[in-house]
């Protein structure tokens, strides 16, 4: 079955190596991807503009995945974004990116996968954390290439997507 994906990463550090994930043939129906210039015009409007990039880019999306570099976890619009694809029912998964050589042929440390608080339910389960309730998995390390679509239909069924 074929989904549509929306990607979340942090763009100014990460785009080199979330282009590789996303360039790898297997990501066609993609949302969440956005070009410099562009995020620009979005971000001058201010965070309402943002706010409702982000939604309607969400819109008609069944899983989101999280490019995990060193910096993902810091950042105010990706914990936005997961927490409105956790509201909106979304599988979650985590795909680490750290191992992906950047154009100079370097890779970075390795991202945390907590993200905050978030991922509560009303009957509470003890598990807040992402880290605790989404699989994570490391592109290199776990063939992300052969495995990728696997790892969005497992996160779709936990859900029941």
């Amino acid at each position: 079955m074929t989904r549509r994906v929306f990607f979340s990463f942090h763009y100014e550090r990460d785009a080199w190596r979330a282009s590789i994930v996303r360039n790898s043939g297997i990501t066609k129906n993609v949302a969440g991807f956005i070009d410099s210039a562009e995020w620009e015009t979005i971000e001058s409007e201010g965070d309402d503009a943002i706010k409702r990039w982000i939604r309607d880019q969400l819109d008609g999306t069944s899983v989101t995945v999280v490019l995990i570099g060193a910096k993902t976890s810091t950042r105010r619009w990706i914990r936005y974004e997961l927490n409105r694809s956790w509201v909106r029912g979304n599988g979650i998964l985590g795909i680490h990116i750290h191992q992906i050589k950047d154009p100079n042929q370097l890779t970075d440390n390795k991202g945390d996968t907590k993200f905050g608080p978030k991922f509560k339910m009303k009957n509470d389960d003890g598990k807040q954390y992402f880290f605790q309730r989404f699989n994570a998995y490391d592109w290199v390390e776990d063939n992300g290439y052969q495995n990728f679509d696997r790892w969005i239909e497992a996160a779709a069924k936990q859900v029941g997507n």
